[in-house]
């Protein structure tokens, strides 16, 4: 259980926080298992976004080095294609290692409960729902989790206790 005042951890016998001095009503005992799902939702949605933060590293770097060395593959094109080619497949590969680690960072963040990391998810979140079918899933798993009722707050809670 958890202090509604100020998120101090509480014993089940305590019929006041220790921290603060606000009554504990009965209805906190009730209030604790939200919190714990949130919790064990927080921290499966973190593992989901580091691994995806990895995988999106191996095409990241198969495009990085395409691009160090299309010249080769566009040998007999004209002179835009080879010169614009390489740019294209380098910035495409930057592009997969910026989303690489913007996943693995917010996986890590909502694992340790970071004050940035629910923002930063909701943003990552929205933008993978347009990657179907694996993405989908996930920012909507991600929606569902970080914007159901009362999770802001649940979030900002645990962010204070962690």
């Amino acid at each position: 259980m958890f202090c509604n005042q100020c998120g101090t951890p509480l014993q089940p016998d305590f019929n006041v926080c220790p921290k603060c001095g606000q009554a504990v009503a009965k209805s906190a005992a009730l209030a604790a298992l939200p919190q714990n799902q949130l919790e064990r939702h927080l921290r499966t949605l973190g593992i989901l976004w580091m691994i995806v933060g990895v995988l999106f590293i191996f095409p990241s770097i198969f495009l990085l080095g395409l691009g160090g060395f299309a010249h080769f593959p566009f040998s007999g094109a004209d002179e835009m294609t080879r010169t614009l080619g390489p740019i294209f497949l380098s910035v495409l590969g930057f592009s997969f290692l910026i989303v690489a680690a913007g996943g693995v960072c917010v996986g890590w963040g909502l694992m340790q409960r970071a004050p940035w990391a629910r923002i930063a998810a909701i943003v990552l979140g929205i933008l993978a729902l347009f990657h179907f079918p694996v993405g989908t899933a996930l920012g909507i798993y991600t929606l569902w989790v970080l914007l159901s009722h009362d999770a802001g707050s649940q979030y900002q809670r645990m962010v204070r206790t962690a």
